[in-house]
């Protein structure tokens, strides 16, 4: 099998759209030949019709059920023609040969994606370039930063090396006002036990020292009430090594143009100072609100970066949360933790179901919390020098666990959903 090198080969590969989808990919070092490639319009459209009609669409009441008991990602073989599907669209020859020779030789080089818009959603990692070999079988992905946040000027920068021992700043299913439990914006995680998989992260951090808020006990850290955008940028300007979020997100379409409006639900209330509009008792904290801070809403407005000082890395587990690499101008959640100083952000390209619905919907074993346990990986490869290699470990996992179970706690409706975005 390929294994991990301290300084493996990476390539750089840039994808737009100008009616085909051109792919161009440079090695750096000069280590291999670069390359371009062109997929035609028609099958692009092809390719991307058949991923949507597999991801969970939340406009649709019957979306989520779909999704899990007759999508393209609801059994093993549907899936697995639509990762060959995907793999002979977007994925050029010319770089599949080296990727090929790199595999036989036991190398595993790191492909940093930056895609267009339009394929933003295609799960780079699950891509099958050959029958029962996946992308993430044979090479470490992550996407690229917009280069435009990061060099943006004045841009804070906060290297993981010099903030790993700060704490762990947790907004965990916070309670939304106005909205019950079971409701649009209610729980995600539902009701907590002491001895489930993250509450025993959740207690690990805290018997270290490292949790905001600090709790007495760790199902105290979900569901509360306090945990509004006043005491997020209060428990960050503290000093925070890592952010994780789970939640809800909301974003305005991608035919809009509006990356900005992209929302983090957490417990504000209605007369929170913000730029997005209320709902019910609460209004969201924006991408806006991170990126302008007050500019323009009170009279001595103070600017997002130092409102809300982004820490190092970021988890963002909710419903496309990562929406904004959809927008031609991505200045969504992702693009605003970078610009407010994150170096890693790993976020969702689609809608999340949820354990509950595994369990109610495609009829997964009381027992199993395939979203709980995602979570926990992923807070997990975030607590290590070599994030990346750490989330792609853990997929290569799950890929094993896919092809060998073929049961829907192990679908890739869920875990192929993460993509980490990074600077460097």
């Amino acid at each position: 099998m390929p294994t991990h090198l301290s300084h493996p080969p990476t390539a750089i590969v840039r994808m737009a759209d100008a009616g085909d989808l051109y792919t161009s990919w440079r090695w750096t070092h000069d280590s291999h030949p670069g390359g371009v490639g062109v997929a035609p319009a028609v099958q692009v459209d092809e390719a991307l019709a058949a991923l949507a009609r597999a991801l969970p669409d939340l406009t649709d009441p019957q979306g989520l059920h779909h999704a899990l008991t007759a999508g393209g990602f609801s059994a093993y073989e549907p899936e697995h023609d639509l990762a060959q599907l995907l793999s002979r669209t977007f994925l050029p020859f010319g770089l599949a040969q080296q990727l090929h020779e790199l595999f036989t030789r036991g190398v595993r080089p790191h492909l940093r994606i930056q895609p267009s818009p339009r394929v933003a959603q295609v799960p780079w990692e699950l891509i099958a370039p050959d029958a029962g070999l996946r992308l993430v079988d044979i090479a470490d992905v992550s996407l690229l930063a917009p280069l435009s946040i990061v060099h943006s000027p004045g841009r804070p920068v906060r290297a993981w090396t010099h903030t790993r021992q700060l704490p762990v700043v947790a907004v965990l299913d916070p309670r939304v006002p106005g909205f019950r439990a079971d409701s649009a914006l209610g729980s995600v995680l539902g009701r907590m036990a002491a001895d489930s998989p993250l509450s025993q992260r959740v207690a690990t951090y805290a018997g270290e020292g490292r949790l905001l808020p600090a709790v007495d006990g760790p199902t105290e850290c979900f569901r509360r009430e306090d945990v509004d955008r006043e005491w997020l940028g209060a428990a960050l300007r503290d000093g925070a090594g890592r952010l994780v979020y789970v939640g809800h997100v909301t974003a305005a379409a991608p035919e809009s143009g509006q990356s900005e409006h992209a929302e983090l639900h957490l417990a504000c209330a209605a007369d929170s100072v913000g730029f997005a509009e209320p709902t019910r008792a609460h209004r969201p904290l924006s991408a806006k609100d991170l990126l302008l801070g007050t500019h323009t809403l009170t009279a001595e407005p103070i600017r997002g970066t130092d409102l809300w000082p982004i820490p190092s890395r970021v988890a963002l587990i909710a419903c496309e949360s990562g929406g904004d690499l959809r927008f031609s101008e991505a200045l969504g959640l992702v693009s605003a933790m970078i610009a407010g100083g994150a170096e890693l952000v790993t976020a969702s390209r689609w809608a999340l179901p949820t354990d509950l619905a595994f369990q109610r919907i495609a009829g997964a074993t009381s027992h199993s919390c395939p979203l709980q346990d995602a979570i926990c990986s992923i807070d997990a490869a975030h607590e290590l020098p070599d994030a990346v290699g750490a989330l792609c470990d853990w997929q290569r996992d799950r890929v094993a666990a896919w092809q060998d179970e073929r049961t829907i706690e192990h679908s890739p409706v869920l875990w192929a959903a993460f993509a980490t975005v990074s600077t460097h």
